[in-house]
């Protein structure tokens, strides 16, 4: 199903869809859906919601807090920690509190990821180069 929409578009940017559609042959609607697609906010329901409050915070940051968020990287202390307990985890050695600090570190990288790439997305569609870690 679908909806039709009519919008005014600037007349500089109807022209760069129009050319786009002419030099790929295509229609312009496809290349409007195409563009909506790539600049629209992520789908919620691709975000846990226990984290939809935390990562919807970061849609009103400026570009400059959202390049540091997409640079964070995991401690290296947490990295190695991590590694050790994999390690212990595939020889089956791991104690109850043991087993709670390696999910607790799953998590805590998983939302990391998360967090970086939803500003790393929201720097795209605002038209900015996504920072290398």
């Amino acid at each position: 199903m679908s909806t039709a929409v009519m919008i005014d578009l600037p007349e500089v940017l109807y022209e760069r869809l129009a050319s786009a559609a002419k030099a790929t042959q295509r229609p312009l609607s496809e290349i409007l859906l195409q563009a909506l697609r790539v600049g629209s906010p992520p789908d919620w329901e691709d975000v846990p919601a226990e984290m939809q409050a935390e990562i919807s915070v970061l849609d009103r940051l400026d570009d400059d807090a959202l390049c540091r968020i997409a640079r964070e990287r995991w401690s290296q202390v947490d990295v190695d920690r991590y590694d050790v307990l994999l390690s212990k985890k595939e020889q089956a050695s791991l104690s109850d509190s043991e087993q709670a600090e390696l999910a607790r570190l799953r998590e805590t990288h998983d939302r990391l990821l998360l967090r970086k790439a939803h500003a790393a997305a929201l720097l795209k569609r605002r038209g900015r180069l996504v920072p290398s870690p």
